[in-house]
């Protein structure tokens, strides 16, 4: 992994801060951004960073061990699990174009034309840098 992915949190939504962030990371390890074997933020670290308790954090690791993806070992951090399930291309595929379809919306409902939200498109994805 090149870099950390980040996770977001919705204050707004009525879905509890651990369950954000247990979704985001389970749906980064299925779809390979997160390989077996990456490591996790210390819990610590992450809590920090997204201004959560450090007990929110924990039990999000403890529900994506639970389930198997991810493996902890006291002083050695939180892994991804080697065991844990792998998306097919087809499966990414779909997953990107409802991305796409959601960013494209919600575009649309702000006044965007093709031509703005391509070119906020181009801006996110910045220089091409060959990684995918």
């Amino acid at each position: 992994m090149t870099a950390p992915p980040t996770l977001t949190i919705d204050t707004a939504s009525p879905v509890p801060p651990y369950e954000q962030i247990r979704a985001q990371l389970a749906q980064l390890i299925q779809h390979q951004v997160l390989a077996p074997g990456d490591r996790l933020p210390p819990v610590r670290q992450l809590a920090g960073d997204l201004g959560l308790a450090v007990g929110t954090v924990a039990r999000a690791y403890r529900e994506l061990e639970l389930s198997g993806q991810v493996r902890s070992r006291r002083g050695g951090g939180t892994t991804v699990a080697a065991t844990a399930a792998k998306s097919t291309p087809a499966e990414r595929s779909h997953l990107l174009a409802t991305h796409a379809a959601t960013y494209v919306a919600q575009a649309r409902q702000l006044g965007f034309d093709d031509d703005g939200l391509l070119a906020a498109v181009r801006r996110a994805a910045g220089p091409e840098t060959g990684t995918a």
